[in-house]
């Protein structure tokens, strides 16, 4: 989803607006192939919760890394902390009953 909702400030920034949106939804249509049966696996391992807890952990770490390598953006130290606190908060979902 980072690619399907951030590359085209990269590389399409010269397209329309219509050819950003049915790309962006071309692109986003693999992960959904990929994440809808990964939710229907985990649950029952995992509470609806738990799972999107860690989908959104995942979704940040990806994006941290796509900003930084593809569009270039500096890590700033409170992008580390803020990541490290949601961390924690995925810990705290996950492993204490």
């Amino acid at each position: 989803m980072t690619v399907a909702w951030y590359g085209h400030v990269k590389f399409f920034q010269n397209q329309s607006l219509l050819f950003v949106i049915l790309a962006s939804w071309g692109i986003a249509f693999f992960e959904y192939c990929f994440q809808v049966p990964a939710n229907r696996w985990g649950y029952g391992e995992f509470t609806a919760t738990q799972l999107k807890l860690i989908q959104e952990a995942i979704s940040i770490l990806t994006f941290i890394a796509f900003a930084v390598i593809v569009l270039g953006e500096s890590l700033k130290w409170n992008y580390v902390v803020a990541f490290a606190l949601m961390m924690v908060a995925v810990w705290f979902a996950i492993a204490i009953k």
